[in-house]
């Protein structure tokens, strides 16, 4: 019998080209994209973190859990955003979604985007080969099999 718990799971999203968009928009963008981030959902704090994240990757800085609620925070009021979802625990949730999907590394509680990688560079070398790829020949593997028990 065949489990029926994934081994991986990815959702993508094709989305209008991104035209005038500020940064926070791209960032939710590619959220959504990503399937981090469900369409209409206002709970947003993931776009803020990748953000953080995202800007000090530039610089090499990695930071710990309380650094990026602190920054988050920032970010958000110069936003004008509410400040809901800044509590650690779902600080870390959102953090550890992004480690599944090798967007972000945690190495003595500090975490950085992977390899402080362009998140072009993480998405092109990790999620499409490491997450999209295998998940493409898996469902090319039952397909061939339906074909054989069809016969």
């Amino acid at each position: 019998m065949v489990k029926e718990s994934p081994i991986s799971e990815i959702i993508l999203r094709k989305y209008e080209r991104p035209y005038n968009l500020d940064k926070r928009q791209l960032i939710r963008k590619i959220c959504l994209s990503l399937g981090l981030l469900q369409p209409g959902d206002g709970r947003d704090v993931i776009i803020d973190i990748l953000m953080v994240l995202n800007e000090e990757s530039k610089n090499k800085v990695k930071l710990d859990s309380s650094q990026i609620i602190e920054k988050v925070e920032t970010l958000r009021k110069q936003n004008n955003l509410e400040l809901k979802g800044l509590a650690e625990s779902n600080i870390r949730r959102q953090l550890k979604r992004l480690r599944d999907m090798m967007i972000v590394e945690k190495q003595n509680n500090l975490y950085s985007l992977s390899e402080f990688e362009s998140l072009h560079s993480i998405f092109k070398d990790k999620i499409e080969k490491f997450l999209i790829a295998p998940s493409v020949e898996r469902i090319k593997d039952y397909l061939a099999e339906l074909e054989k028990a069809g016969q």
